[in-house]
């Protein structure tokens, strides 16, 4: 409750410093615009229902693009863990591409994809599928040598020593590696949707967009503030109750 109240408060303060600078004019209204001009805005988007479809859309692409890309960067990355031969050589390309600005990959996936949904899932799986790999990679080559001695001894080998004794002791680091993807995907997505404009849906990018070309600095903060709300709470509610359980569970957790 204590923290609570402090994280109120801190946030609280934001914004009555940003109705301070507001009021005293330093800028003009068309680029600051008050805290009641992007609640305003927001109330109305959520009543006619722009909002929430805008946030429906995006977050179908942002989920069928992450889970694409965990699916294929977990497989991926305990094959580059198991042979340095594989390490050496997509290992290395994937620490490069990670590296890679999420809008790199929207040309490409216009130029190949078009105007498509297609093009989107394209470039929030290149934002999700390289940090998988290199933290999965990284948990198994960091699992102590130790588990796997006892395993072996125990009996374990092959599918059932990596299935049930490495891959549980990485996941520490996979499940920090998919919430590092998750950031990701979600810039990636946020860089597609602001470039990429296609009529099966309007996401929350599109209108972030829409809200620059019209000046409509209330729009552009709103939706802003939206994009931060959901990372939040993907991060609060799905994410830190995981990695809180791994480290308890695996006793790698700092004391509070």
């Amino acid at each position: 409750m204590k923290r609570f109240a402090s994280a109120a408060a801190f946030f609280g303060g934001l914004i009555i410093l940003w109705q301070l600078l507001y009021d005293a004019h330093i800028w003009s209204p068309v680029l600051v615009p008050s805290p009641a001009s992007v609640a305003n805005y927001l109330r109305g988007a959520a009543g006619d229902g722009t909002l929430g479809q805008a946030t429906l859309i995006t977050m179908r692409r942002l989920l069928i693009g992450y889970v694409i890309g965990i699916i294929f960067g977990l497989p991926l990355g305990l094959l580059t863990a198991r042979w340095n031969v594989l390490q050496d050589t997509v290992g290395t390309l994937s620490l490069g591409l990670q590296t890679l600005p999420s809008v790199c990959w929207v040309p490409l996936a216009l130029l190949w994809f078009g105007q498509t949904e297609a093009a989107m899932l394209f470039v929030v799986v290149m934002g999700t599928l390289w940090s998988v790999v290199i933290a999965t990679d990284t948990g198994v080559r960091n699992v102590p040598p130790i588990f796997r001695r006892a395993a072996l001894t125990m009996g374990s080998k092959n599918m059932h020593l990596w299935l049930k004794v490495i891959l549980p002791a990485a996941l520490p680091f996979v499940v920090s590696g998919m919430k590092q993807g998750w950031a990701f995907a979600w810039r990636s997505l946020m860089a597609a949707e602001i470039f990429v404009t296609i009529l099966t849906g309007f996401g929350l990018g599109q209108l972030l967009h829409f809200g620059r070309e019209q000046q409509a600095m209330d729009q552009v903060i709103g939706i802003m503030v939206i994009i931060v709300v959901i990372g939040l709470l993907a991060d609060k509610i799905f994410f830190s109750p995981i990695e809180q359980f791994l480290h308890r569970r695996w006793g790698t957790g700092a004391s509070q």
